[in-house]
C-alpha cells in the first residue's frame, strides 16, 4: 500500500484474481456438483475427467467475463437489470459450453434445467455477498464506536 493508503497497481490486480478464484473454485463446485447428480442419476459413478477441465476453464474464463464485462453482477448492491443481463448472459454461455462438451450427453432438456440451477446459484451468491458486506459494514460501526469511545477517554 502506498504512504497516502492507496492500493498500488500491484495490489489492485492481486485484489482481482483472488476475487476470481475464488468465484471460479465456487461456481466450479456448483457445476460439479450439479455434474456429479446428474452422473448418478443416469446410473453412472464415473466422472470424466475431460469435463471437469472444461469446466474449470469455463468458470476462470466467466469470472474474467463478470469483471470486466459485467461489473461483477454477483457482487453488486442490488439485482437491477444490467446485474440480469450478466446472470442470463454468463448462463447462457456457460449452457453452450456445456452443450457442445457433452457434459449432459447433448441433452437440451438436462442443459436448460442447469442454466435454471445457474441462475438460482447466481441469486444465492449475489444473497450472500450482500448479507456479507451488511455484516462487515456492522463491524465496522462497532468498530468505530469502540475506536471513538476510547479516543475520547482518552483526550
Amino acid at each position: 500500500m502506498k504512504k497516502d493508503g492507496k492500493l498500488t497497481l500491484w495490489e489492485r490486480y492481486l485484489t482481482n484474481e483472488i476475487g476470481i478464484e475464488f468465484k471460479a473454485c465456487l461456481y466450479f463446485f456448483a457445476l460439479l456438483f450439479f455434474y456429479c447428480m446428474y452422473r448418478l442419476i443416469t446410473g453412472s459413478s464415473d466422472a470424466k475427467i475431460i469435463h471437469m477441465a472444461e469446466m474449470i476453464f469455463t468458470c476462470y474464463f466467466m469470472g474474467y467475463i463478470q469483471m470486466l464485462v459485467f461489473w461483477n453482477f454477483d457482487e453488486a448492491d442490488k439485482l437491477g437489470i444490467k446485474e440480469c443481463v450478466g446472470m442470463v448472459v454468463c448462463t447462457a454461455l456457460y449452457s453452450i459450453v456445456s452443450y457442445f462438451g457433452g457434459w449432459f450427453e447433448k441433452s437440451i432438456k438436462v442443459t436448460l434445467i442447469m442454466a435454471v440451477y445457474l441462475l438460482f446459484t447466481y441469486v444465492c451468491v449475489f444473497l450472500i455477498y450482500r448479507s456479507k458486506r451488511h455484516i462487515d459494514d456492522k463491524k465496522l460501526n462497532e468498530e468505530l464506536k469502540v475506536f471513538q469511545s476510547e479516543h475520547k477517554k482518552s483526550e
